[in-house]
């Protein structure tokens, strides 16, 4: 009920009667004057006026379970929410969803991760009350070789929502970052459970970085966020619901095709690596090449110095710029 009220008031913009709220869930008074002081506890301004009843006045950046789905216009993607103020990792936190058989759709946020991780295992830094830390679980009926595809489609929807939101120039580099002036935003990490040929569930974590103000020394140089960038602050959860409405639009194209082809040439305008010298690490060495996008398969085209074209699946691969990180 906390949550339909918090949607109501921010849907009605001006006052709702106690009366009227009583009517709709069929409550008592009682009942939805507590529902409004936990909205009040949680941070929100909500006005109480003898005869006019309860209005929304202010809402500050709270990334609740009923903050995140009071605002979330979706059929499935974060319509179910899972939140901590802190936890491990939101994508560990998601697997043990998938394992207890929570539904498709469902999405873990945390305000802060204590051993949140990236590509290859890295560590990635999680302060609290910054950032947005959130993992997505689907269960696609896809074979489990084009599960990876799932992060470009997170990568380009989350891109999109962020250009559409703040409007910076946001792009991707491939395969699973975001950047900003040749900084990192955005991070995104992608873990399957398979049975034989079969996919139990895949889990999408998506971590940005959006009110810092300063990063550690060591990373300052290729990290930024969004306060950065623009110097505005931003409420993480109408960025978390914007990610999501676009995540759903753009998994179902994926799904029609089970390729990237719908996707594909809006992923490779934002993409920052495209007509760029690169350095294609592999374990086996490095080269550079020169890339011209991705094709349906999400691969990354290059073309060698001596005139080789390669087309690079993300795995253990990594793509950097020839003189810095894009």
């Amino acid at each position: 009920m906390k949550t339909e009220i918090l949607r109501l008031l921010k849907e009605t913009g001006g006052y709702i009667s106690g009366q009227q709220l009583c009517d709709r869930f069929s409550v008592s008074r009682t009942a939805v004057w507590k529902a409004v002081d936990q909205l009040k506890k949680e941070g929100y301004e909500i006005e109480a006026v003898r005869n006019r009843g309860y209005r929304l006045a202010g809402s500050p950046d709270i990334i609740s379970r009923a903050e995140i789905q009071s605002i979330v216009k979706t059929k499935w993607a974060g319509r179910q929410v899972i939140y901590y103020d802190e936890t491990d990792s939101t994508n560990i936190q998601a697997r043990l969803a998938g394992e207890k058989q929570a539904e498709h759709g469902t999405l873990v946020v945390a305000d802060r991760q204590t051993a949140g991780k990236g590509r290859r295992g890295r560590s990635w830094d999680s302060p609290k009350g910054m950032c947005i830390y959130m993992t997505l679980l689907q269960r696609p009926f896809i074979a489990p070789a084009k599960a990876p595809m799932l992060t470009l489609v997170m990568a380009l929807s989350a891109a999109e929502a962020l250009i559409e939101q703040t409007g910076l120039p946001v792009q991707i580099k491939w395969p699973n970052d975001l950047v900003l002036n040749k900084k990192k935003i955005c991070g995104i990490l992608t873990e399957m459970s398979t049975e034989i040929q079969d996919i139990n569930y895949v889990v999408t974590g998506v971590g940005i970085n959006v009110n810092q103000e300063e990063f550690p020394e060591k990373i300052k140089k290729s990290a930024t966020s969004l306060f950065l960038e623009s110097g505005r602050h931003f409420k993480r959860s109408g960025l978390i619901a914007s990610v999501m409405e676009r995540y759903e639009k753009n998994y179902e194209m994926f799904m029609k095709t089970e390729n990237l082809s719908e996707l594909q040439n809006r992923y490779n305008k934002l993409l920052v690596n495209i007509n760029r010298d690169v350095c294609v690490l592999e374990p086996q060495g490095e080269y550079s090449a020169h890339s011209s996008g991705i094709n349906e398969q999400g691969e990354l085209i290059v073309v060698t110095s001596e005139g080789e074209e390669k087309h690079i699946f993300a795995g253990e691969v990594s793509v950097r710029g020839i003189y810095g990180y894009v």
